[in-house]
């Protein structure tokens, strides 16, 4: 056997996931389905404990020099403009960096990979599918591409994203259910910040004709618009419906410059355990949620700096039961601070009754003008709240 512990997927979460554990000088092995790191454009919020917790390697100054510091974000009514801003600054003391960044899941896997470049410890293989996965008591073997070639280590962590072939290879159920709208996500070049007075960075905005966020990056917009689900893929991306859905938020006869746009439903499953022997999940191939809030990649890394504590002690002779810990710490946070909280997001945005929108809007208001309330508010929306719970699960 090998002395290692493979990774299956070198998105963000994986390759954080090498990263920490190459840190605690234990081999790694990296395998990737695709060619090279996609670079589709993805999740793109990163949360201040998120930035906390990638500072000590470097990673968070790099990301700050590729993204966009975002230090209030807003849910609004358009046209008309009213809102309630959340100011991150009242949480300054919990963290070291008191606002959102917005920047593409991509960048992060790119400086991670180049993070672990010539590190004699990691091995990343690209055009590696695995294909097979049997465990037994002392280690997981894998086998990958058309041949099956056979690959062995201690332990196998599957971040292989919502379709995850390691997930189903343990016989996972991946419970839950999937939103019946389309959304389409499209970045634009268009200067959003220059038509709408007192936008911010991140903004959750209601619209006559349903709702929309605008999340502003360093080069473009990125757009969330939703369609009616009896739409094809197709059908929602269409060139003229995305231009006509656009025209709706700002009037813009030129047309928009759409650098890139991609349709997906909204799904929310998570498994019941984030381990089956010495297999375990993190990220997308554990749980899925609405994008609302900005939860999903984050609550992946957090996944990977859980896991990888625990693994780092059985990797030195501590009791396997180390494992079980997390998901007893993972699971509950995911399911309440992250899973409940982006559904409570999606179905305020979702609501059309314009009297529910005034109601929620004004209970948004009050929370914004109360400073404790804005803090409480602060502390779970940005998912500081979930790490401080999950630590206090044994």
């Amino acid at each position: 056997m090998i002395d290692r512990i493979i990774i299956v997927g070198a998105g963000p979460v994986g390759l954080v996931t090498a990263m920490l554990l190459a840190e605690r000088e234990i081999p790694v092995l990296v395998l990737e389905a695709e060619a090279a790191i996609n670079d589709d454009l993805r999740a793109s919020t990163f949360h201040p404990p998120t930035l906390d917790m990638l500072a000590p390697f470097g990673v968070t100054a790099q990301l700050i020099d590729q993204g966009l510091i975002c230090p209030t974000w807003q849910i609004r009514m358009h046209p008309g403009g009213e809102h309630a801003l959340f100011d991150l600054s009242v949480i300054a003391d919990a963290t070291d960096h008191p606002y959102r960044l917005q920047c593409e899941q991509a960048k992060l896997a790119r400086i991670v990979a180049d993070h672990l470049a010539g590190n004699e410890l990691v091995e990343l293989r690209f055009n590696a599918p695995v294909v097979d996965l049997r465990q037994s008591n002392d280690r997981v073997c894998v086998g990958i591409g058309p041949e099956g070639e056979a690959l062995d280590g201690r332990f196998v962590i599957g971040a292989d994203g919502a379709g995850s072939f390691v997930r189903q290879a343990i016989g996972l159920d991946f419970k839950g259910m999937t939103y019946p709208e389309t959304t389409v996500l499209v970045s634009t070049t268009f200067p959003f910040q220059d038509h709408i007075a007192g936008l911010s960075n991140v903004n959750y905005c209601w619209s006559p004709e349903g709702n929309f966020s605008l999340l502003r990056l360093k080069d473009f917009w990125r757009c969330s618009l939703y369609y009616d689900p009896s739409l094809t893929f197709a059908e929602a991306t269409a060139e003229g419906r995305v231009q006509a859905q656009l025209n709706e938020i700002v009037h813009n006869p030129n047309g928009f410059e759409i650098v890139d746009r991609r349709p997906y439903r909204v799904h929310q499953r998570i498994v019941d355990d984030f381990r089956c022997g010495r297999v375990q999940l993190v990220g997308d191939a554990a749980h899925v949620n609405s994008p609302s809030g900005g939860m999903g990649l984050n609550g992946g890394i957090h996944d990977a700096f859980n896991l990888t504590d625990k693994l780092a002690g059985v990797w030195r002779g501590g009791d396997h039961a180390l494992l079980d810990q997390y998901t007893r710490q993972r699971r509950p946070v995911v399911a309440s601070a992250i899973l409940q909280q982006a559904d409570r997001n999606r179905k305020r945005m979702t609501e059309k009754d314009p009297g529910a929108r005034a109601r929620s809007l004004q209970d948004m208001q009050r929370i914004t003008a109360d400073p404790a309330l804005a803090r409480d508010h602060l502390l779970k929306s940005s998912m500081i709240d979930g790490l401080r719970t999950a630590e206090k699960l044994l």
